[in-house]
């Protein structure tokens, strides 16, 4: 990890982002901005659906709007929940999906910043994650 990283921007722009969320029906808004190397960010929110299934998160709005730009090799990520209390941390954490969709795109070092939480390593986040063909 790299201790010398100034997480301030990037966290602002995952609250910035959290503020666009779609969420009328959970009331819970969701914000996440991605660096890629170079230093271009994206960033999503979350967007709900009266049909639950097709509702979608904030990381991988981010990283799948990075990912439709060309964009590669991501180098950090932030999250961030205004709507959450601060305890317990677990309702600020990405779910399951989310923990895949960023193991297959961000490098397993790669560190995400949790917003009231810290920052987590990718492997901290999903060890030993499901990999296909290698």
């Amino acid at each position: 990890m790299t201790p010398s990283f100034d997480w301030g921007p990037l966290l602002e722009q995952a609250r910035s982002a959290a503020l666009n969320a779609y969420s009328p029906y959970s009331k819970f808004r969701v914000g996440a901005a991605v660096l890629v190397s170079g230093g271009r960010i994206f960033t999503g929110c979350n967007i709900e659906s009266a049909s639950y299934g097709l509702t979608i998160c904030a990381e991988r709005v981010a990283l799948f709007s990075a990912v439709a730009a060309g964009a590669r090799n991501f180098t950090r990520l932030a999250v961030a929940c205004p709507d959450a209390p601060p305890n317990p941390i677990d309702l600020r954490m990405p779910c399951g999906a989310c923990r895949q969709v960023m193991a297959e795109l961000l490098a397993t070092n790669a560190e995400v910043m949790i917003d009231g939480v810290g920052v987590r390593t990718m492997s901290e986040l999903l060890p030993d994650a499901f990999r296909l063909g290698g």
